[in-house]
């Protein structure tokens, strides 16, 4: 007989409070040096995180169902198989307003034509990094589906 699946807790908590709370067999994760996936028994690790997907897999009792989770930058830390991602914001796929995310990223692609045209490197800065969340969202969102 296989081993039973070996599961870790793993917490999203934003400003706002705690937003996921639930045992899973991997999260994957893009931190701001590439690409990660932590399993049960993982070294312990503390890695800031860029705008990014989260995936959250759950167990194969729960019909190996992944959560897909759209988060703004913060910080990932695994230890003693808990992993807690601390966000900026996060959102849930099924919580992500797609309209709200699509007039974000209208008004990012605006902001970035109006600050390239005034040479205004700050502005084109705030609005790419705006433009990014709001295509992270949208991605998400889709992915989830």
């Amino acid at each position: 007989m296989a081993d039973p699946e070996k599961l870790f807790k793993v917490n999203v908590v934003t400003p706002d409070g705690l937003i996921f709370s639930h045992h899973c067999s991997v999260v994957e994760m893009r931190a701001i040096d590439g690409q990660r996936s932590i399993m049960y028994n993982h070294l312990p690790i503390l890695t800031p995180l860029a705008i990014g997907e989260v995936k959250v897999k759950r167990s194969r009792e729960m019909n190996n169902t992944v959560n897909h989770i759209a988060v703004s930058g913060g910080y990932f830390e695994f230890s003693e198989n808990v992993a807690t991602i601390i966000a900026d914001s996060a959102e849930r796929s099924g919580n992500i307003d797609v309209s709200r995310a699509e007039a974000a990223r209208e008004r990012a692609q605006n902001a970035m034509a109006k600050a390239k045209a005034s040479h205004d490197q700050r502005s084109l800065e705030r609005a790419q990094v705006a433009l990014r969340r709001a295509v992270n969202r949208i991605s998400v969102y889709n992915s989830g589906k």
